[in-house]
C-alpha cells in the first residue's frame, strides 16, 4: 500500500464510506461485509487500489476502477498463503511430499520497491501471519532418513525479502517497467525540439508544469521451462508449445509459449479452444496429472519402487491403498469434482486443505474464487483437428 500511495498525485488517505448491509444478503453484500473478529466492519475483499488506510487485510488484484469486479487476490496475499501451502499445486501435492524444498527461500525485489515495514506486515512472523508461528500440518510430521530427521508436511515458512541494487536491475532488465518520471518543459526555441518532445508525450503541458512520462502495461507474457534431464513417454511431454525451441544461456528448452490475454499466441480469448490452452492452464495441469497417474498402472515400474517418505518409514501408494483413489480422482466428470476434497480418503488432501483453511482464517477476508469449475477434460479435445 505504501508503494501504491506513493505513486499517487495526492498520497493522503481518503475517507471510507461504508454502506449498511442489505436485508437480502446477496453474494455481493456478503463479500463486502465484515468477516473478521474486529469490532469494526471491515470489507471482506477490498479493491486493490482503494481503502489504503486499512492494512493487513486481503485485497483484490489491482485493476482499473471501471473493471469488472473479480475475486482474484493480490500477489502479496497469494504469496503470503504460499508460505503455508508451499509452491505445490493441488495436483503435485498428491504426488510430492511437502518438505522445506517446496517453499520459497526468498523473494527478490528491486531495492527502490521495498518497504520493509509493509513486507514484514504482509509476510513476516510478527505481522498478520504471527498466529501461524510454530504450527504444523499434520502435527506429527517427522520421518527418519538415515541418521537425519527430516520434516515433511506443511508449516508456516516465512521467506526472506532480498534486495537488488537499482543499477543492477537496470542492467539485467533493460526492458523492464520504466519508472514514472517527469520531463521538463522545453522552451519554445528551437521549435523542432518542442514538436519532438510533445509528440511523444501528447499535448503540451499547460502552465509550465512538467509532463509526466507514463508507461502502459502489456498483455503478453512468455513461458519458458528448462528441458528435463530424462526422457519420458508421457503424452504431455510431446507438447513443447512451439515448433522452434530456443536455447537460452546454453540451456535447452522443454516448453516455450507466448501468452496473450490468457491464451496462446494465435488463438482468440473470446473463443477458447484446446489448441489455445496454455500448459499452465487448469485443464492442461489436470491432464498432466492424469497422464502421470495412469502411467503408474501401465508402466513397467512397479508401484513398490515409488517410495514416499511418510509416516515411520518408506511407504508406497499401493501399501497405503491410495493409488485406486488417485485413479478415481482423475476420472472425475468435472473440475469441481476433481478439486472436491470431501469423500477422498487421501491423507495429503485433507492435511493440505486444513493447512490452507487455517491460513485463510488468519488472512482476514479471503473469499474463495469459485464458480468456473463445471467442465471436464473433454475441453482438451480438439474437435476441429483432422484425423488421417
Amino acid at each position: 500500500m505504501e508503494l501504491c500511495m506513493a505513486a499517487q498525485e495526492d498520497a493522503t488517505p481518503w475517507e471510507i464510506t461504508r454502506k449498511a448491509p442489505s436485508s437480502g444478503g446477496s453474494d455481493t453484500d456478503a463479500s463486502e461485509q465484515a468477516g473478521s473478529s474486529s469490532s469494526s466492519a471491515v470489507p471482506i475483499l477490498l479493491d486493490g487500489r482503494a481503502h489504503f488506510s486499512l492494512l493487513g487485510v486481503v485485497r483484490r488484484k489491482p485493476a482499473r476502477a471501471d473493471a469488472e469486479s473479480t475475486r482474484s487476490k493480490s500477489c502479496s496475499d497469494k504469496l503470503a498463503l504460499r508460505q503455508v501451502s508451499s509452491l505445490l499445486s493441488y495436483e503435485t501435492s498428491l504426488l510430492v511430499a511437502p518438505t522445506e524444498n517446496a517453499y520459497l527461500e526468498g523473494l527478490i525485489l528491486p531495492e527502490a520497491e521495498i518497504s520493509r515495514g509493509a513486507c514484514e506486515r504482509s509476510f513476516g512472523g510478527t505481522g498478520r501471519m504471527k498466529g501461524l508461528e510454530g504450527r504444523f500440518w499434520p502435527q506429527q510430521s517427522q520421518v527418519d532418513d538415515g541418521e537425519e530427521r527430516k520434516i515433511t508436511g506443511y508449516r508456516f515458512r516465512p521467506f526472506k525479502v532480498l534486495s537488488v541494487l537499482t543499477e543492477q536491475v537496470e542492467t539485467l532488465w533493460p526492458f523492464g517497467k520504466p519508472k514514472s518520471d517527469t520531463i521538463p518543459v522545453v522552451s519554445p526555441s528551437p521549435q523542432t525540439s518542442v514538436v519532438h518532445v510533445h509528440a511523444l508525450q501528447g499535448p503540451p503541458p499547460s502552465n509550465n508544469k512538467p509532463a509526466v512520462k507514463k508507461s502502459r502495461p502489456g498483455n503478453a507474457s512468455a513461458i519458458w521451462v528448462l528441458a528435463p534431464s530424462f526422457s519420458s513417454t508421457l503424452p504431455c511431454d510431446k507438447d513443447k508449445g512451439a515448433k522452434s525451441l530456443p536455447t537460452l544461456c546454453k540451456s535447452k528448452t522443454g516448453l516455450y509459449e507466448t501468452i496473450i490475454n490468457g491464451v496462446k499466441q494465435g488463438s482468440r480469448a473470446t473463443v477458447p479452444s484446446a489448441k489455445g490452452a496454455s500448459s499452465l492452464s487448469r485443464a492442461k495441469l489436470w491432464g498432466v496429472f492424469r497422464d502421470v497417474v495412469q502411467s503408474f498402472s501401465s508402466s513397467s515400474i512397479s508401484l513398490d519402487e515409488l517410495k514416499f517418505n511418510r509416516g515411520n518409514g518408506a511407504d508406497t501408494l499401493r501399501e497405503r491403498g491410495q493409488h485406486g483413489e488417485l485413479l478415481r480422482l482423475v476420472e472425475a466428470p468435472t473440475y469441481k469434482d476433481f478439486k472436491r476434497t470431501s469423500g477422498i480418503s487421501i491423507d495429503s488432501v485433507s492435511i493440505r486443505q486444513q493447512a490452507i483453511e487455517d491460513a485463510r482464517d488468519i488472512l482476514k477476508g479471503w473469499v474463495p474464487n469459485a464458480g468456473d469449475e463445471h467442465w471436464g477434460l473433454d475441453v482438451l479435445i480438439d474437435h476441429k483437428k483432422r484425423h488421417g
